[in-house]
């Protein structure tokens, strides 16, 4: 597949054959909604917790004697019915950690790229530089590109603090490295901007495997 390098400016500077056993793999729907459902079940945190009856401080002695107060009765006040009693059928710490082997979830990746690429929601620039860090800057150079409208995800190579700190501010872009793709984020944007060094890094991760 073939797109335009555009610069900064908006303008077209050079062509690029996107490789394709990346942006031009078979669409895996399953896939990528197992790998969605992965990512979002590990960034759970688990920490949820509350008191089972045996866990509930006090209720050692029996409230009131068995008979003849014309009350049900009881054994505890640790029982779930007792106001401060331990709970039933609450969450408990736990893992929700999924396993998802990496082939799987590169192919996953891959076709995301592949629905993206094909949907013309992949723009290419030859470099993504700012001189000092300044939102104003990065807003005009995004809607020179045409996707200042447009929730935008900004691919990096590296760190770059005047790019990172620029888009920081503005409510429909945000920015990740390119190492850290993830199909999450790639489902969330409408568009993806990906500088030429960008696209080398995903070539690298995702070119392995056919």
């Amino acid at each position: 597949m073939k797109v335009d390098v555009l610069n900064m400016q908006g303008s077209a500077v050079d062509s690029i054959e996107l490789p394709a056993n990346i942006f031009e793999a078979p669409v895996n729907e399953d896939l990528m909604h197992q790998a969605y459902v992965r990512q979002m079940a590990n960034a759970r945190q688990g920490t949820h917790e509350t008191k089972p009856r045996h866990e509930v401080r006090g209720g050692g002695r029996k409230p009131y004697k068995q008979k003849g107060t014309g009350n049900a009765r009881q054994g505890s006040r640790r029982a779930a019915q007792w106001v401060g009693g331990g709970k039933i059928h609450t969450p408990h710490m736990r893992d929700y950690t999924l396993a998802m082997p990496r082939k799987m979830r590169r192919g996953a990746l891959r076709s995301a790229l592949t629905v993206k690429a094909s949907a013309n929601q992949i723009v290419v620039v030859d470099q993504l530089t700012l001189s000092t860090p300044k939102t104003k800057d990065m807003l005009n150079a995004l809607k020179a590109l045409g996707v200042a409208d447009l929730r935008t995800l900004v691919l990096l190579a590296s760190d770059n603090d005047n790019v990172e700190k620029s888009i920081a501010n503005l409510e429909k872009a945000t920015y990740l490295r390119a190492g850290y793709l993830n199909i999450r984020d790639l489902l969330s944007f409408e568009r993806v901007l990906m500088p030429l060094d960008a696209l080398e890094v995903i070539k690298s991760n995702l070119g392995q495997e056919a």
